[in-house]
């Protein structure tokens, strides 16, 4: 028989209960003080052209920083370096203001879609991580929230710099290979970018808080 009863009301949210489940326990009050900006890249004038929702998917990253408990005023989206690759930093005017905004301690989070955006180079890279490590600025991409002062989280940040300095390497090996080479150069690395990967989720997951 089916019931006329109304169902019972759900609990109320309080919507301080609520912000906290969306904060990660990594950000601190002192992270949301400063500016969380968002890096929007992609590689070539083509790519920007052929794949906008990409450039939409990075555009968006700003609401995630909202939902974290930055306010709009102190999101700040840095674009300047559309169209441009990533294997230097030199000419790259976005990235050298996001170094600039960090070691002079304005920043308390980075958002990328992928690391890779930021740096294909490991020096490039690793410069960025000193800075934001002794800043306490934190990083995320779409895999996780990571605190480069943390010993776990820096191994793979590391781990996720070297992987995409590699990846560069291989397409630009590509370009001058036959495709039965281009298969072999891929199967070399695949492991190790699934095993990232693997590794990536599961840690995101177990210290996102």
């Amino acid at each position: 028989m089916i019931s006329t009863e109304p169902a019972p009301a759900a609990p109320e949210s309080h919507p301080a209960d609520v912000a906290e489940r969306l904060v990660p326990a990594k950000i601190r009050p002192d992270h949301l003080q400063r500016l969380a900006v968002v890096y929007v890249r992609q590689s070539s004038p083509q790519q920007v052209r052929a794949h906008p929702e990409s450039t939409a998917l990075q555009y968006d990253l700003r609401h995630r920083a909202i939902d974290w408990g930055w306010p709009s005023q102190r999101v700040l989206v840095v674009d300047q370096d559309q169209g441009q690759s990533a294997a230097s930093a030199e000419g790259r005017v976005g990235f050298q203001h996001v170094l600039a905004e960090v070691a002079l301690d304005h920043v308390g989070l980075i958002l990328g879609i992928e690391m890779s955006r930021l740096a294909r180079s490991c020096k490039d890279w690793h410069q960025l991580l000193e800075l934001c490590a002794v800043f306490g600025t934190l990083l995320a991409d779409q895999d996780g929230l990571y605190d480069p002062r943390e010993y776990n989280d820096r191994l793979l940040l590391g781990i996720k710099g070297t992987l995409s300095e590699a990846e560069l390497h291989l397409i630009q090996q590509r370009m001058h290979q036959r495709p039965a080479e281009q298969s072999q150069a891929w199967r070399a690395v695949q492991p190790c970018a699934d095993w990232i990967r693997a590794f990536g989720n599961g840690h995101a997951g177990a210290g996102s808080g």
